[in-house]
């Protein structure tokens, strides 16, 4: 079992100024390394969903890896180039894209715009038309899936606002003809964030056959199809489930997805990719008695990670400060920020905390820092790396 935490780190950290992001970039890489192994020998191309997280050194690593990004804003995609990734290599979906980002991907030349609804087929074709360009396109649909998963991350149901439903086929059908600047490349689908349960995936499979089969009665002849992404990751216990099992999450689409000659299977990882090779380290400011748990409050707070005040997200956390004691308490674990939501977590058992203690609230790679923001008119925390203080 690898650990997260090791002698010098934990001397250096007394020194710095908390609270601050601690990224591990070697987990990254054996996690990016597992990535490839697994997708290896198969039409199988991988882009790293940029959301996730933009640290100009964890895009360096992916990009030296050679997977491609999804974004869902104009602004990823213009990082996206920053840091040298190739147009082609740069997918767009979102659900509310703004003309001028329009503009900047078809400028651009990127891959894809993953497209999700029928009023922003009719926008593209509008902009194409003025710019004189041709516009390579992927359809993205609802199709219906259970993620089961947080409601707040599930994005595959016809309720949620994300891509063009099942019962609007007959009218894309009609209209596809009509957008002579657009080049459908491929159908992408996503169903969720935090998937744990991958028999879900299987649903999603057989959803894809049904689409590719319609789209291929029709006369079209795709390039690829994109399952997204949504593969979860282990917050309960980070160091026993480091690497996900990217093995079975492949396997699933390497046995149900009807792939026809030529065609790709793209993919879109974040969190998996991302979330267990960073921790938020704080600093405990005070331990206040309460009438049913002590609080433990911290200097880091729904600033520094949002997850739990948002959806009610669990992050292990560890008092690093006291190692094994075996006396432990049960502490609410709470930031500073003026909100009764600035918790991380409730009854937390920790070895006897005090004022000065270190915690790490773990596997916060993925949507931590990237959603991190100056409520409060707070300063951004810092961003430490493992290789610059060993």
């Amino acid at each position: 079992m690898k650990q997260f935490f090791d002698e010098k780190s934990l001397k250096a950290f007394e020194g710095l100024t908390t609270p601050f992001y601690f990224y591990d970039l070697e987990v990254l890489e054996e996690t990016l390394n597992a990535i490839k192994k697994a997708a290896a020998d198969h039409p199988f191309k991988i882009h790293y969903a940029i959301k996730a997280n933009a640290n100009s050194r964890v895009l360096e690593k992916i990009k030296e890896h050679g997977l491609g990004i999804d974004t869902v804003s104009g602004e990823e995609v213009s990082c996206a180039l920053e840091h040298g990734f190739e147009p082609k290599q740069i997918a767009f979906a979102g659900v509310g894209k703004r003309d001028d980002e329009i503009e900047l991907g078809i400028d651009a030349g990127i891959f894809t715009f993953n497209v999700e609804s029928l009023e922003e087929l009719k926008v593209i074709q509008e902009i194409a038309e003025k710019k004189g360009k041709m516009v390579d396109i992927a359809l993205r649909f609802n199709p219906n899936v259970n993620a089961k998963t947080h409601e707040y991350i599930t994005t595959g149901l016809e309720e949620n606002k994300f891509g063009i439903n099942f019962w609007e086929l007959d009218e894309l059908f009609e209209l596809l003809p009509k957008l002579d600047r657009l080049n459908l490349l491929g159908l992408h689908f996503h169903i969720g964030s935090q998937i744990r349960d991958l028999s879900v995936y299987k649903n999603l499979c057989n959803r894809v056959n049904q689409f590719q089969e319609i789209f291929r009665q029709r006369g079209y002849d795709l390039d690829h199809v994109n399952v997204g992404g949504g593969l979860g990751v282990n917050y309960e216990d980070p160091d026993a489930g480091m690497i996900p099992d990217f093995e079975e999450f492949f396997s699933i689409f390497k046995e149900f997805v009807k792939l026809y000659p030529g065609q790709s299977l793209h993919f879109e990882l974040g969190r998996a990719v991302i979330a267990q090779s960073a921790a938020l380290i704080t600093k405990v400011l005070y331990v206040k008695k309460g009438i049913k748990t002590n609080f433990a409050i911290v200097d880091a707070g729904m600033t520094e990670l949002i997850r739990p005040a948002l959806y009610q997200a669990y992050h292990k956390i560890e008092n690093i400060s006291k190692g094994k004691e075996v006396e432990v308490e049960a502490y609410d674990v709470v930031g500073p920020i003026c909100e009764s939501s600035d918790c991380f977590g409730k009854r937390i058992k920790l070895p006897k905390t005090e004022r000065g203690d270190l915690l790490a609230i773990r596997t916060t790679g993925a949507y931590g820092e990237v959603m991190s923001s100056n409520y409060n008119l707070r300063q951004n925390a810092k961003t430490i790396y493992k290789d610059e203080i060993h």
